[in-house]
């Protein structure tokens, strides 16, 4: 089978295209027709070595596919039924892969494949960052960096869902129209942030700051949270955090500051399943609409990651094996 293998870590330009062995499915694992699977910056942490991973290895820890065969001992699903991961895979930029039939999750008629990929990890991480991590209730201020990326605009929706009102940065004018689009009330760029926050919310501040940039907006996210806000660090997609000396916290109103991730948010099958199940009705019942960004075939898998990499995408980024 075709599969994209990172031989080492480093850049786009590393990745191969290479013909490998076709999988089977061992003890309670699933066999997997690969229809589409998604790209996202875990793909890229482990690439480039932030999330360690012997090499070589085949690429890409989400996908949507058909199950081909059964290993011993799995029960919840059979041969035909369509499924999605996003994690418990062998690899999902590849035509076949292998996925923990405790990992996996059903994926309902009146899905699609493209849209269950669409909210897949990214889905899942919007609605227990929602949900969970800070609960957004009705009539909260809300921040969301990156707002016209796969996980801000669905972050976007769900918060307006549960009654916030969205504030969200962009980097471009066409990112701005896709983050008003996913129901932000106020979009703007990178610079003065904090003021502008200010400025839309009386002086207060906001409630909770999404931040899934890291580096370049920290202090930002710190600035433009109020009394008692929550700075939810989920991402370092623009760097890392800088250290965070405990006192700001007091000085800038009882702070609090968490890093989430989704291995402690839908660590169980129970808890993935749950929140898969819960967003998966949103998209059908058009709450949370799908945005898809790019597509891609196989072969062009490098500049895929360039364009997810340079922030030159809004939505979903996908590739067709």
């Amino acid at each position: 089978m075709r599969a994209v293998v990172v031989p080492a870590t480093g850049g786009p330009e590393i990745l191969q295209v290479s013909e490998i062995g076709t999988p089977t499915a061992g003890p309670g694992q699933l066999l997997v027709r690969v229809t589409v699977a998604g790209i996202n910056y875990m793909d890229v942490y482990q690439r480039t070595g932030a999330v360690p991973r012997p090499t070589p290895f085949t690429l890409g820890v989400e996908g949507v596919g058909v199950v081909e065969e059964l290993g011993p001992d799995v029960q919840d699903f059979a041969v035909g039924d369509r499924v999605g991961w996003f994690s418990g895979g062998s690899g999902s930029h590849a035509e076949f892969a292998t996925v923990e039939a405790g990992r996996a999750v059903a994926v309902p008629d009146g899905i699609t494949d493209d849209q269950a990929v669409a909210v897949l990890m990214q889905g899942i991480t919007a609605h227990y960052l929602a949900t969970d991590t800070y609960p957004v209730a009705p009539g909260d201020p809300v921040l969301v960096h990156a707002a016209a990326g796969g996980v801000g605009q669905l972050l976007t929706r769900i918060a307006v869902h549960r009654g916030g009102t969205v504030i969200g940065t962009v980097s471009t004018p066409a990112k701005e129209a896709a983050a008003t689009a996913a129901g932000a009330s106020h979009v703007f760029g990178y610079q003065d942030i904090a003021d502008r926050v200010k400025d839309v919310t009386g002086g207060a501040g906001v409630a909770v700051v999404y931040d899934g940039v890291g580096g370049p907006t920290f202090d930002a996210s710190l600035a433009s949270l109020r009394q008692r806000g929550v700075l939810v660090a989920y991402g370092t997609a623009g760097g890392p955090t800088p250290p965070l000396e405990i006192p700001r916290l007091n000085s800038g109103g009882s702070l609090y500051v968490t890093r989430p991730t989704i291995a402690h948010y839908a660590g169980t099958t129970d808890e993935l399943r749950r929140r898969a199940a819960e967003v998966f009705g949103w998209v059908a019942d058009a709450t949370v609409p799908v945005s898809i960004g790019a597509e891609f075939a196989l072969n062009d898998v490098a500049q895929a990651y360039r364009e997810l990499e340079g922030r030159r995408t809004a939505g979903k980024v996908m590739l067709r094996p």
